[in-house]
């Protein structure tokens, strides 16, 4: 099998860490090792005080792809677990990772809103984003203050608001085998 990466973007609250983590245990029971890189995570190490700017996210999302190309370079196969909102920043992954697939947690922003509100487990993503957005507190917010361009050039798009993430992260596992598998 090929080296890849393979990028689950979405809105906040769509389903990505779920899948990502559901992706993640499936590969390694078919022993496919992988690497999750999760933007929450970076963020905290690279911005612990973000601004979430457009030039912090600019600079983290060049980061993630910087180090996901690295991992790659050494044989390691990552799942970037990341909103990635514009179009550019998964562009630019497109141009640096040779075997890259975007999967899309494609789910509506009302049940995105619902479901990030009502999460215990945030796994290292702030707290009351969408509330926050609404409210004026936050001006940066994904779907709310800021665009999120759906990506039309997606490999594997699972619709979280219809299938539950156990399926979503078959169907990109699915996806992986099917595309990366030695011929």
């Amino acid at each position: 099998m090929k080296v890849w990466t393979v990028w689950i973007t979405g809105l906040p609250g769509s389903g990505k860490s779920t899948i990502t983590r559901s992706l993640h245990q499936r590969l390694e029971r078919n022993g496919i090792p992988s690497q999750i890189l999760a933007m929450d995570m970076l963020r905290q190490a690279m911005t612990p005080q973000p601004t979430y700017s457009e030039e912090e996210r600019r600079s983290v999302y060049a980061t993630i792809v910087f180090i996901a190309a690295l991992l790659n370079q050494n044989g390691i196969n990552v799942i970037i677990d990341a909103t990635g909102n514009l179009k550019e920043y998964r562009q630019k992954a497109r141009e640096e990772i040779k075997n890259l697939i975007i999967a899309y947690a494609k789910c509506p922003i009302e049940t995105s809103m619902e479901r990030e509100s009502e999460r215990l487990d945030s796994q290292g993503a702030p707290r009351g984003i969408y509330r926050k957005g609404i409210e004026g507190k936050s001006a940066t917010v994904p779907g709310i203050n800021v665009p999120y361009e759906e990506p039309l050039d997606a490999e594997v798009i699972v619709e979280t608001d219809k299938i539950a993430p156990a399926e979503s992260a078959q169907k990109i596992r699915d996806t992986i085998i099917a595309r990366f598998e030695e011929q």
